[in-house]
């Protein structure tokens, strides 16, 4: 079993190019159907933050708002991976943080923008951890 990735990703398409490099199910989340969609088990979000100026809605991408509204989809949420740019200063990572509080959810790894080799790999790691978990689990989830 491989825990799939759902991700959001701006016009830049940094995140995307991360999570379709990690070689495993990603589904994006600016698709419409993928938003409206359940995730059958566990699964992991990928998101970026925003600085947008707007501090009522600062940082977290629509799509990914929209996306946890589902309760059993917020259920089955086993962790968070963030994608920021320091430049955003206090805001660098402010979605998944946000996110990891309301949820009670672990941060599993953040990057900067695109991520490096290292980061890839180090991502890679830590899902390939959650598959083996989640396999000798049988696929089930404490938070199911």
């Amino acid at each position: 079993m491989q825990v799939p990735v759902y991700f959001s990703s701006s016009g830049s398409g940094m995140v995307k190019q991360f999570a379709t490099r990690l070689g495993r199910p990603v589904f994006d989340l600016g698709d419409r159907d993928v938003r409206r969609s359940v995730p059958e088990g566990p699964w992991v979000l990928l998101t970026p933050s925003y600085k947008t100026g707007n501090p009522d809605n600062d940082t977290l991408p629509e799509p990914v708002r929209r996306f946890l509204r589902n309760p059993l989809t917020r259920r089955r949420l086993v962790g968070i991976m963030g994608s920021g740019n320091r430049n955003f200063g206090a805001h660098y990572q402010a979605a998944a943080h946000h996110i990891a509080r309301a949820s009670r959810r672990p941060i599993l790894f953040e990057f900067e923008l695109q991520g490096t080799p290292w980061d890839l790999e180090r991502a890679r790691e830590i899902l390939a951890e959650l598959d083996a978990r989640y396999t000798r689990d049988e696929g089930r989830s404490p938070v199911l």
